[in-house]
């Protein structure tokens, strides 16, 4: 049946373009209207009150992009061959964040898939797709979507994800959507003209918020749930990335997420497989993980606070939400508490921020990384750690990640230090947004310490530029000489130690801990040694361009697993002696049984 909800329009036609015949709608209540099926493949639009035509809100194909008709899907067409998937829990696996656009030189899901072998041997687990709602313009980060439901036609629409997802469970990789709920692009959003899919109560970084708990949101929930479920149910997607999700302002007696929650969890009982939830939030709030109905039940969460903590101990950056971080102590709270900021003052909020992670929780419901689309994309050159990083401190960087007792994630191409840069970019049609798009990016960056960072000839990349879009897809060729080469084989190797050493797959914050010395004050990169304990593991890293020699104190013998440089081992009775060449890590293990 054709459906729309627009409760204040007086007649809704629904108009198929290929012919212009129009029918009305009948009124239904509730504000829907109702009117026959049409036949999968039809293009159509609707026109409210005799006004101009425009898409479905639920629109699941938009083949001539964000103004043009939408198109019927039968998603029942696509023929899966993956019977066999039992499905993936995201907790404690090993997360591949990607864009379509810039993964490869083909920037669609087909030319992606051709690819998934390299992220089989790397070792991921779950590959993450950045979104793929459908927005204005060919390129452009995903977050501007404005149809939910619908995949971006220049990626190859709906029937390429069922083709993504379908050849990736027949390689043992699970698939993670990115979706965004808490705003709409500017470009193409017509949903204010079908109702209240927006309020003025509540406001965020875009405008006017998405309506959660004003008059009309009962529909408005269940545009977003509906859309939510139809990528885990139809595109047998396992689970969802939730895009900021403290931007989601809900002051109704259920949290959106909290529904979201129990839906998908009852989802995940009639399919027969694990669907996860991981959020995207800024709050530092445990009870984002906590189950409903006391929390909001998410499967995970993201932890910037360990990125960030990674990041200033080893590069020395220290500007903007950087100001906090950059010591050892600071890592220790992270890689034992998840947070740093948990009820403690924020200097770049200017206020007390966040809370406790409580004793017990799981580790694996933190997703961590050294390096993703936010960390990369929106510094002001979009440039990677191997931009300014020397092999060995890349190297230190991967171990504290995967070796984390968190939910460990890559960025796409970090994996063999990619030298391609990730920017920023965009190609919406319209002159005067590009324009606007462009002198926002250069005045948001004309501070934030990034002067000092780059110096003063510092240039933003302009956002609507071809070339900004083509600098940022990775280049493969270097993936076989050096020193990516050597970077990638140290990732295979870190995941595979993961995988087999229970101590550094677990997710037990209370057996992890942090011990260093030797390093230099003062607020530039930290130039000592540290040793991350996990459980009787050991991860022993020399930030020094200098050799060190690190003491482990140990109850018992270990054996050197990996090691980015030769290292020597003396074992005598107060533990083992670990020398360690300049900017190197080693990881130590319990002798196999």
């Amino acid at each position: 049946m054709t459906r729309v909800w627009a409760p204040a329009a007086h007649q809704v036609d629904v108009v198929l373009t290929a012919t212009g015949e129009r029918s009305p709608l009948a009124r239904v209540g509730g504000g829907w209207w109702d009117g026959a099926t049409l036949e999968p493949g039809t293009d159509y639009a609707f026109s409210l009150d005799g006004g101009p035509l425009r898409p479905d809100p639920r629109s699941r194909w938009q083949p001539d992009g964000v103004h043009g008709p939408s198109r019927v899907l039968d998603p029942a067409s696509w023929t899966w061959t993956d019977d066999g998937w039992s499905g993936v829990d995201v907790r404690g696996r090993v997360l591949y964040e990607l864009h379509v656009g810039t993964f490869t030189p083909g920037g669609t899901l087909d030319s992606a898939v051709e690819h998934l072998d390299d992220l089989v041997a790397l070792g991921v687990d779950v590959v993450e797709l950045m979104p793929l709602a459908a927005f204005d313009g060919p390129h452009g980060w995903g977050y501007d979507g404005v149809a939910i439901s619908a995949v971006h036609e220049p990626y190859g629409g709906p029937a390429a994800l069922q083709r993504f997802v379908d050849a990736a469970h027949a390689r043992g990789l699970g698939v993670c959507l990115d979706v965004v709920h808490n705003h709409l692009g500017p470009s193409g959003n017509y949903l204010a003209e079908f109702g209240p899919y927006f309020t003025d109560a509540h406001h965020t970084p875009w405008g006017a918020a998405v309506n959660l708990d004003q008059e009309g949101s009962h529909e408005v929930r269940r545009w977003i749930c509906d859309s939510a479920l139809g990528w885990l149910r139809d595109f047998h997607v396992d689970a969802l990335r939730l895009d900021a999700v403290h931007a989601l302002v809900d002051g109704s007696g259920r949290h959106l997420l909290a529904q979201l929650s129990d839906e998908v969890a009852a989802l995940s009982a009639e399919l027969g497989r694990p669907l996860s939830l991981v959020a995207e939030s800024d709050l530092n709030d445990p009870t984002t993980v906590a189950p409903t109905p006391d929390g909001l039940g998410m499967t995970a969460q993201w932890a910037d606070d360990v990125h960030h903590a990674i990041h200033t101990l080893v590069t020395g950056e220290r500007h903007g939400y950087y100001v906090d971080f950059g010591s050892p102590q600071v890592l220790r709270t992270a890689l034992t508490g998840a947070f740093v900021h948990a009820g403690t003052w924020s200097t770049f909020r200017g206020r007390t921020w966040g809370g406790p992670v409580p004793p017990g929780t799981d580790g694996h419901r933190f997703v961590v990384a050294a390096s993703n689309h936010d960390q990369v994309g929106n510094r002001a050159l979009g440039d990677r750690p191997s931009a300014r990083l020397a092999p060995g401190q890349l190297a230190v960087e991967a171990a504290l990640v995967l070796l984390s007792p968190f939910t460990p994630m890559l960025f796409m191409g970090e994996e063999w230090a990619a030298s391609t840069p990730w920017q920023y970019f965009t190609s919406y049609p319209d002159a005067d947004l590009g324009a606007a798009v462009s002198r926002g990016r250069r005045a948001e960056f004309g501070g934030h310490g990034w002067r000092d960072l780059y110096g003063e000839d510092v240039d933003v990349p302009d956002p609507q530029s071809p070339d900004t879009f083509r600098r940022s897809v990775l280049d493969r060729s270097e993936t076989t000489s050096e020193p990516h080469a050597r970077v990638l084989d140290w990732y295979r190797r870190l995941i595979a130690l993961r995988r087999s050493v229970p101590d550094l797959a677990s997710g037990d914050l209370a057996a992890t801990d942090l011990t260093w010395g030797d390093g230099a004050g003062g607020e530039g990169a930290f130039d000592g040694w540290l040793v991350v304990h996990r459980g009787d593991a050991r991860v022993v890293a020399n930030l020094s361009d200098a050799p060190q020699d690190v003491r482990v104190d140990v109850d018992g013998p270990l054996d050197l697993a990996e090691a980015w440089e030769p290292v020597t081992l003396t074992v005598d009775d107060g533990g083992v002696l670990v020398g360690l060449g300049p900017r190197s890590v080693a990881v130590l293990v319990p002798p196999a049984a």
